[in-house]
């Protein structure tokens, strides 16, 4: 290590905990969410010095209220934009953007497109609990057909969004998911942080008062294994015990469940989960649940040069042997001098 290598900050939980009290319904997966990522900053080296949460509006956009970080609690869908900002007059800055279903993907699902194509260097965190909470129960972009709700008395009859989806349609380059009372969601949260470019993680969170336990087919903690497919980068994509396991249909070009006898994966023809097979990663997200487990870990992850970077070279190039000026500048072009007093006739 040379003078010039960053020495990572040494902090404890309590460095990234508020004065404020935490504001969220008694039972709401948001404090478990909260915890995750007081819990992963410290064990990445991040700084509170160095750190800033931007968040929209919703019940996960409180969260920057309770980070001892910098922090923007924006405007509705804009989140986004507000990063942008913020990383490139600072691209040293550790920016973190909190959303949920309805402000990342209704209102704001054109900025978080362009987000994910530009590929900001940001942790991108969309609380996806497929209602909106904060407004009292509606149902939302991620709501499921048939979901009753103030707005949809009789069900909803839209066809949800998938996010994981809608981040790989964008261009997103680092995709995964978890959900709030995981084990496994620091270390999501460790792959998003370490991915240069922007990170897109879903997570799925329980609202207790609007849409309880709506994910517990496959979060409940009983039987779990059966229902869940936790992805790791060069391990076969096994479940329910490594009794099951993906392998891919050659003739439809889609995936399908196969029994694994014997431990043999290999023989049954599971395939090894590769974070830089973007086809595969399509056909992940898109796994009707039921006939299949709900995929989740790190989906895709293949990096390329981010925004903030080839900003930085541009303007560097622009500037490159010239003098800065502010009087030139605002000189050059056409110029008019107005003259008079302020008794003449305008």
């Amino acid at each position: 290590m040379n003078d010039m290598t960053p020495v990572a900050k040494t902090t404890t939980i309590k460095d990234w905990e508020t004065d404020q009290e935490v504001r969220w319904c008694p039972g709401c997966g948001d404090y478990a969410i909260l915890k995750a990522v007081q819990r992963t900053l410290p064990e990445i080296g991040a700084d509170p010095a160095n750190t800033v949460f931007v968040s929209g509006i919703g019940c996960s956009s409180r969260f920057p209220y309770y980070m001892e970080t910098y922090g923007f609690h924006t405007i509705h869908g804009r989140a986004p934009a507000i990063a942008t900002g913020v990383k490139l007059a600072n691209p040293a800055l550790d920016v973190w953007l909190i959303t949920g279903d309805g402000d990342g993907l209704s209102i704001g699902g054109n900025h978080m497109m362009h987000i994910l194509r530009r590929n900001l260097d940001i942790q991108i965190m969309l609380f996806n609990n497929e209602i909106y909470g904060l407004t009292k129960g509606q149902y939302s972009p991620t709501s499921r057909i048939g979901t009753t709700s103030p707005s949809t008395p009789m069900g909803s009859v839209d066809r949800p969004a998938s996010p994981c989806a809608f981040a790989l349609g964008s261009g997103a380059r680092f995709v995964a998911r978890g959900f709030d009372v995981s084990k496994e969601l620091p270390a999501v949260l460790k792959a998003g942080h370490a991915h240069p470019g922007a990170a897109f993680i879903e997570i799925f969170q329980n609202c207790i008062v609007y849409n309880k336990d709506v994910f517990n087919d496959f979060a409940a903690p009983k039987g779990a294994e059966d229902r869940q497919l936790w992805l790791r980068n060069g391990e076969p994509m096994l479940f329910a015990k490594n009794t099951k396991g993906i392998a891919l249909d050659v003739e439809k070009l889609t995936l399908k469940v196969v029994d694994v006898v014997d431990g043999d994966w290999q023989a049954a023809g599971v395939i090894v989960h590769d974070v830089k097979n973007r086809s595969v990663a399509h056909m992940l997200v898109e796994l009707p649940f039921g006939p299949f487990p709900m995929a989740l870990g790190v989906i895709y992850d293949d990096p390329r040069p981010t925004f903030e970077a080839a900003v930085i070279e541009q303007n560097r190039k622009a500037s490159e042997g010239r003098k800065p000026d502010l009087a030139a500048l605002l000189a050059k072009g056409q110029t008019w001098t107005v003259t008079g007093t302020a008794q003449d006739p305008i």
